[in-house]
C-alpha cells in the first residue's frame, strides 16, 4: 500500500453554485484548494482528478427517476420537479447541475477506490461531504450523496465493514438512511439536537432497522456545546464503537458548520476542536482500518473566515504535515481573499484554544448536564445492541 495521501481536486467542483443569494457559495473551496496550495501541502499529496461519477454509480444510491429528473434541470432549470426537492429555496436548479454534482460525487468514489485498492493510504475529497441528498431527492443543498457512494462503492468492491463518522453541525440523515438496513456499514453522526436545527432528524432513538439494530448512532447535543463538551461527546462515543466494530474503512464528514462564527446553526466549536477531532479520526483510521481514510468536507457557511482554514488543516493532517494552531495564514493567501471577497481574512491557522481540554467519560458523569444526557442518551440507546456497556 502506498503510504502517500491523494488529494481529489477539480476545479470544475467549484461550478457547484446554487447563485449568488444561497449560503454555499464556492468561493469556499476555491479559497481552501488556494490555501492548500499557501502551504505546499499539494506537494506531499498526489492531487488527483477522478471522472465524474456515472450512471450506474449513482444508481448504487440513487433512484433512476431521480437521476433523470436532476439531468432534466439541468438541461433546463425552469423545468425543476419540487417534487424531488428541486427547484427549491434550498437547492435551486442551475444549468449544469447534474454534471457537477456528479463530478463532486466522482471524487468521493475515487477516493474510496484508491484507498481501498492501496493506491492511497489517505484521501481527501473537501467538495464532498453532501450527507442531506437522498435516494429519491435533494435535500439540505445536497443533490447527490456522495458520502453514500463512497461507501456502497466500498462496498461492491468487497468491503465487509465500513465506519462512517459526520461531525458536520447537522445530522447525516441522508448517509443513515442509504444504511439504515445494512449491518455492514455504522453510522456515528454528532450533531446539534433536532429540536433546533434542520433537518429534525438524528434522534439517539434511531439506531437502524430491525436487520442492523445498532447500526445507526445519533449524539444530539444541546444548542451552545462548546468545545470541551464537543469533545466530550465525541470520545464517550466514537473511539468504542470504532473499536468494537474494526472498519476496514473509516469514512468522515467533516463539516465546518459547528463553528461559532456559523450563521446556520448555533454549536459554539472552535477552530482547535476541529482540528483535535481531525486528529482523533486519522489515529482512529491507523489503530483500527489499518489507516485506510476517506475524509470529506460538507456544510459551512462562515466561508472566508473558517471553511478554508479548517479544511486545510484536514488536508494537513491527511498528508501527514499537520499545521501548528499558532501559524500565521500566508499574507499571499490573505490578499487574495480581499481580492476575490473585499473580506480581511484571518491572521492565524486557529482560534488560539489551543490545547482544547476536555473530561472523559471514565470520569463518570453529571445526570443533571445536558451534555451529559446527550451523550448518555446515545449510549444507552445502541452500546447494549452492540454488546457494549452503557
Amino acid at each position: 500500500m502506498s503510504g502517500r495521501a491523494q488529494l481529489m481536486w477539480d476545479e470544475a467542483v467549484t461550478g457547484y453554485d446554487f447563485g449568488p443569494d444561497h449560503p454555499m457559495d464556492p468561493v469556499r473551496l476555491a479559497l481552501t484548494r488556494r490555501l492548500v496550495d499557501a502551504f505546499g501541502l499539494d506537494r506531499e499529496m498526489e492531487v488527483v482528478s477522478a471522472k465524474a461519477a456515472g450512471d450506474s454509480t449513482l444508481r448504487l444510491v440513487h433512484r433512476e427517476d431521480y437521476i433523470e429528473a436532476v439531468k432534466a434541470a439541468s438541461v433546463d432549470p425552469r423545468s425543476a420537479d419540487g417534487a424531488y426537492g428541486l427547484g427549491t429555496m434550498d437547492d435551486p436548479a442551475f444549468a449544469g447541475m447534474h454534471e457537477v454534482s456528479a463530478l463532486i460525487a466522482g471524487q468521493s468514489v475515487g477516493a474510496a477506490e484508491a484507498v481501498w485498492r492501496g493506491e492511497a493510504l489517505h484521501a481527501v475529497n473537501f467538495a464532498g461531504g453532501l450527507h442531506h441528498a437522498m435516494p429519491g431527492g435533494a435535500s439540505g443543498f445536497c443533490i447527490y450523496n456522495d458520502a453514500s457512494l463512497a461507501i456502497a462503492r466500498l462496498l461492491e468492491l468487497g468491503a465487509e465493514r465500513v465506519v462512517y463518522v459526520d461531525v458536520d453541525v447537522h445530522h447525516g440523515d441522508g448517509v443513515q438512511a442509504a444504511f439504515w438496513e445494512d449491518p455492514r456499514v455504522l453510522t456515528v453522526s454528532l450533531h446539534e439536537h433536532p429540536r433546533t436545527l434542520f433537518p429534525q432528524t438524528g434522534w439517539p432513538e434511531e439506531t437502524g432497522a430491525a436487520s442492523a439494530e445498532g447500526s445507526a448512532v445519533n449524539v444530539a447535543l444541546p444548542a451552545g456545546t462548546g468545545d470541551a463538551g464537543w469533545l466530550r461527546a465525541f470520545h464517550s462515543v466514537v473511539p468504542e464503537l470504532v473499536a468494537d466494530f474494526r472498519p476496514q474503512v473509516l469514512v468522515t464528514q467533516h463539516g465546518a458548520d459547528t463553528h461559532f462564527e456559523d450563521p446556520l446553526a448555533h454549536l459554539a466549536v472552535s477552530l482547535d476542536a476541529q482540528r483535535a477531532v481531525q486528529v482523533a479520526c486519522h489515529e482512529l483510521a491507523h489503530e483500527y482500518a489499518e489507516g485506510r481514510w476517506v475524509a470529506l468536507g460538507g456544510g459551512g457557511y462562515a466561508v472566508v473566515d473558517v471553511v478554508p482554514r479548517s479544511w486545510t488543516h484536514l488536508v494537513a493532517v491527511a498528508a501527514g504535515r499537520e499545521i501548528a494552531p499558532e501559524t500565521v495564514v500566508p499574507e499571499g493567501w490573505r490578499q487574495e481573499v480581499f481580492a476575490r471577497t473585499r473580506q480581511l481574512a484571518p491572521a492565524r491557522m486557529t482560534d488560539g484554544r489551543w490545547p482544547v481540554e476536555w473530561k472523559g467519560w471514565e470520569s463518570g458523569y453529571d445526570p443533571a448536564d445536558r451534555l451529559d444526557q446527550a451523550v448518555l442518551a446515545a449510549r444507552r440507546a445502541v452500546f447494549p445492541l452492540r454488546g457494549l456497556l452503557a
